[in-house]
């Protein structure tokens, strides 16, 4: 990998394309430090420090948004809006018949289903805004601070309006560094940034696991969760890379006096066929009993309830109910995202067939087949790579908020990072191929 990145820098073009998304990356981080117009930053700081900067409720943002919600910065949304929109999106690409038409119209489609999750992500970082505003306004930000409700000091409409507008234009801003380094860049821009906010909480968490260390001065945690994550890492390579290909053939035909067809290929289907949508899924889902419990007020049984065993994660119930959830919509999400049957179609109208298997219903019967038995391992590992951070927390320190390697962040800088290694190396193999008459 570093053998690519130096043969890249020697190559102009290539160096200019990272030299660009590099200067979005650090326009990303500085405007991650800006603070929105309208709260007392003193207090945030001092909330922040007073409760270690732990919100499990809002953990998942404020981890997409690399730190900037609890600060309540300008770029606080994140890009968390932007996955939301996209999920809704493709997700209802499969039961709406325009966007599915859409869809199938190649590159024109595709532009018109990218302009509306635009449209979506801006009504929803009003949405979110407003709510982590109203959040803030009344102290259940910082659950555990006592000066929480003064981080907003001027509590008018006109300063709500103000807020709410900054952190959206603060999403927009994301949205349009995200799809500059997309058209100019390398990679993908939304990916990029993702991993970009996620790996600038790392240093700070490793290092708070090693100041709250009991043993040898914390050097004792701080080596076992570093090696811990390379041993996460480890396996997520292995799996993310891992795929079953399905063989196929295609007829020969003769047209004139040429013959077309007769070339072999091959269907690849990854173990991890749904990525980390799964992951993502669960835990938004396991947050919203907490969120009601939090914004009702209810001191009834049931809420006693939700807040014994879902406002922590390293309860059991809670990850019983989060590794049944992740294998859930893992399968759930394969089911929606890969149509056999459509494979199939494409394979018969176009003369290829599976060898062994008749074309038509045999081959979408035994594609659905094959998919359900690798989407077992690939669903069971999701649940497994979620829960291994739960439990070092409750063996470390007990608290989500210091704990950098959890499931969701491991697999995201995993995939995102060999997705970009992998377009530097085909780009290097354009620039640099050697024919056969070197």
């Amino acid at each position: 990998m570093l053998t690519a990145f130096a043969r890249a820098f020697r190559t102009p073009d290539l160096r200019k394309k990272l030299l660009f998304t590099l200067s979005i990356v650090v326009v990303y981080r500085l405007g991650a430090h800006v603070p929105v117009p309208g709260i007392d930053y003193t207090v945030v700081n001092a909330c922040i420090k007073e409760t270690k900067g732990n919100n499990s409720l809002f953990g998942l943002v404020n981890m997409f948004s690399g730190g900037a919600l609890l600060q309540l910065t300008i770029f606080a949304l994140g890009i968390m809006p932007y996955i939301t929109a996209s999920i809704i999106l493709q997700l209802l690409t499969v039961v709406i018949p325009r966007l599915e038409a859409l869809k199938k119209e190649g590159q024109a489609g595709t532009t018109k289903i990218t302009q509306y999750t635009r449209y979506l992500t801006v009504a929803l970082a009003v949405l979110q805004g407003t709510g982590l505003v109203a959040t803030a306004r009344s102290g259940s930000l910082f659950s555990g601070c006592n000066n929480a409700g003064s981080i907003v000091p001027n509590q008018s409409i006109f300063t709500t309006i103000t807020m709410v507008t900054t952190m959206t234009a603060g999403t927009v801003v994301i949205m349009w560094l995200g799809e500059l380094v997309t058209d100019k860049g390398i990679g993908n821009g939304m990916s990029i940034l993702m991993f970009v906010s996620i790996a600038a909480g790392f240093p700070g968490s490793l290092w708070a696991i090693k100041v709250s260390g009991k043993i040898a001065g914390g050097w004792v945690e701080f080596l076992a969760v570093l090696a811990v994550g390379l041993a996460m890492v480890g396996l997520v390579v292995f799996v993310e890379q891992a795929q079953r290909r399905i063989p196929v053939q295609y007829a020969k035909r003769m047209i004139g006096r040429r013959s077309y067809g007769g070339t072999s290929t091959y269907i690849p289907l990854k173990v991890n066929q749904a990525g980390v949508i799964p992951v993502i899924f669960a835990s938004s889902l396991l947050y919203i009993p907490a969120l009601i419990v939090q914004f009702s007020g209810s001191t009834a049984g049931w809420a006693q309830w939700i807040s014994r065993n879902f406002t922590k994660g390293d309860h059991p119930v809670y990850m019983a109910a989060y590794f049944l959830l992740i294998v859930f919509f893992a399968f759930f999400y394969v089911a929606i995202s890969f149509n056999p049957e459509e494979v199939a179609d494409n394979m018969k109208k176009y003369g290829g067939f599976i060898p062994g298997i008749r074309a038509g219903r045999p081959t979408a019967e035994y594609l659905s087949y094959v998919l359900n038995r690798i989407t077992w391992p690939g669903a069971l590992y999701l649940g497994l790579i979620a829960l291994v951070p739960t439990v070092a927390i409750a063996i470390f320190n007990g608290s989500n908020g210091n704990f950098p390697l959890g499931g969701t962040s491991i697999l995201i800088i995993v995939g995102v990072g060999l997705e970009t290694v992998k377009q530097i190396e085909s780009q290097l193999q354009q620039r640099n191929y050697e024919g056969f008459l070197r």
